[in-house]
């Protein structure tokens, strides 16, 4: 018997307003009034909700009408199923065989993705109305049986990553958050063509596929420079990742969802002077502005003024313009100087709502930024203020979870072409990275060379459990030393297996036979081929 293809299944309209009731209903059911401590509440995603749905609808008897079921509606945003609501466990052989057996005797060609999709949407539909009945509900949460035989149900996951093949054919695995790991992050260095996108792909679908349905699901932002991951024509690697289009923000079509500035409400003045500077120095680095020492001050005081202005709630940057030209000598307020060309830049561009719409760290996000030139200030500026606004929140989170294995990742930020936000003493980067694994952050930063790293303002390789080395477009001599410890006889041959390095293959530091003393001091793996 041939397989239903399970992949590319659209939501129908409104899919999970429907499925509302019976979550609620659920959750109250499996969640206690009050919890341990460290012991967190069930969320159920909507993998899970779909899933449950799903099962119990095909476990009913009813009659199938292909008719009524032609009638549902499929999402306007093309929203899909992802694929792991049908893979989790091996189950896809299963559902196949539950579609057929349900719709024996009907003509359905399951050839045809429109019909499949409605189909799978029906059947999880008649789940939640089955579920709804009275008592229903309950008998099937009594005659649950817990299939995890390793205890670890309602556990943080262990995001032990198997990204690709070592020479040999071993398994090569990225640990994450075991115990004994320092920090989780991690640097790409390849040029173009190197497979660099296709590893970030890997990363991410490991990440997602290993923790989207646990109750420690880890989310991730996205700075897209290329557009590949947000271009529609990829729309099949969204489904990797556990998203759709919705998740693709596009500041050229409408400004980001969330204002980038901090809100001082009961906060002190210093809290505020404080930023000031800090917020000045970044505006002026983000597009190379030579000030005078004047000019500095000015900013600096326009940008306190501006948070008086609006009794410390998130300012503006048409605020700061007003408050930076009301402070200039009056023969100079017609006048632009390199501080107003960036700020008139910026207020152009929109590119800020004036208040939250969403957390940027409860969802998975792409910010689409092929639209902009990559070294400009504006590509600098998105940058900056989300890296900066995520510092924010990250502020106001608890220290992450631990168990006995392993320590609780939320999210990870994903910075493509990095070496745009490395030449400029980033602050929010160099926080970001610093607050680590005590909020349960991680980061990647992907250049093209590995020098990129050696920033005189702060050593990424110094800070990076996983620094991974593909092909290079020019090879530094200083940074092999540095990274792997070398010299002599390792350091040539470390500098000849980078220089050897295929599409698709890195090199990565082997940290045992660096403690040793003996044996290769890298690997070579061979990633997996995803997109």
């Amino acid at each position: 018997m041939s397989l239903i293809n399970l992949q590319n299944i659209r939501q129908a309209e409104g899919l999970m307003d429907e499925l509302q009731e019976i979550r609620s209903k659920i959750e109250q059911r499996i969640n206690l009034e009050n919890y341990s401590e460290n012991q967190k509440s069930v969320f159920l995603s909507g993998n899970k909700i779909m899933r449950i749905c799903l099962l119990a609808g095909l476990s009913s008897k009813e009659h199938r009408d292909i008719i009524s079921i032609e009638q549902i509606q499929l999402s306007k945003t093309s929203n899909r199923i992802f694929e792991t609501l049908f893979t989790l466990n091996n189950l896809g052989t299963v559902y196949s065989a539950l579609f057929k057996m349900r719709y024996q005797g009907l003509e359905v060609e399951w050839e045809n993705s429109v019909l499949k999709s409605k189909i799978v949407n029906a059947e999880i539909i008649r789940g939640s109305k089955v579920l709804l009945k009275d008592n229903v509900l309950d008998d099937w949460l009594l005659n649950t049986v817990n299939t995890y035989g390793s205890g670890r149900a309602g556990t943080i996951p262990v995001l032990n990553l198997n990204i690709g093949n070592y020479e040999d054919d071993i398994p090569a695995f990225l640990n994450l958050n075991g115990r004994d790991i320092q920090n989780t992050q991690i640097l790409v260095a390849g040029t173009t063509g190197s497979g660099k996108s296709n590893l970030l792909a890997v990363l991410l679908n490991g990440i997602r596929a290993l923790s989207i349905e646990t109750p420690y699901p880890v989310n991730f932002l996205l700075f897209d420079y290329k557009g590949e991951f947000s271009d529609p024509a990829n729309n099949s690697w969204l489904n990797l990742f556990e998203i759709d289009r919705s998740a693709i923000l596009d500041p050229i079509n409408s400004p980001l969802p969330f204002t980038p500035f901090k809100d001082f409400i009961g906060k002190a003045q210093n809290e505020i002077n404080l930023y000031s500077t800090e917020l000045s120095n970044a505006l002026c680095a983000i597009d190379r502005a030579t000030i005078s020492a004047n000019m500095s001050n000015r900013l600096s005081e326009a940008i306190i003024n501006s948070y008086k202005r609006t009794q410390n709630k998130p300012v503006t940057f048409e605020i700061i313009l007003r408050e930076y030209t009301s402070a200039q000598p009056e023969k100079d307020r017609d006048k632009d100087d390199s501080i107003k060309s960036v700020l008139k830049q910026l207020i152009r561009t929109n590119l800020f709502a004036t208040e939250d719409h969403i957390n940027l760290i409860k969802d998975s996000y792409i910010i689409k930024m092929d639209g902009f030139p990559k070294d400009g200030p504006i590509a600098k500026a998105i940058v900056y203020f989300i890296v900066s606004k995520l510092n924010i929140i990250y502020e106001h989170l608890s220290k992450q979870a631990v168990d006995d294995e392993s320590v609780e990742l939320r999210h990870f930020t994903i910075i493509d072409e990095a070496h745009y936000m490395l030449g400029f003493d980033n602050k929010p980067l160099r926080d970001l990275i610093a607050t680590g694994r005590n909020k349960g952050l991680s980061i990647i930063l992907a250049t093209q060379n590995m020098d990129s790293y050696k920033s005189e303002y702060f050593d990424f390789y110094a800070n990076a459990q996983y620094p991974l080395i593909m092909k290079q477009q020019s090879i530094n001599d200083g940074v092999i030393k540095d990274l792997f410890g070398v010299s002599g006889k390792d350091f040539q041959e470390i500098k000849e297996a980078i220089a050897g390095l295929q599409k698709g293959e890195l090199i990565i530091k082997n940290p045992t036979a660096i403690a040793l003393g003996i044996g290769k001091k890298y690997k070579k793996i061979k990633v997996s081929h995803l997109i």
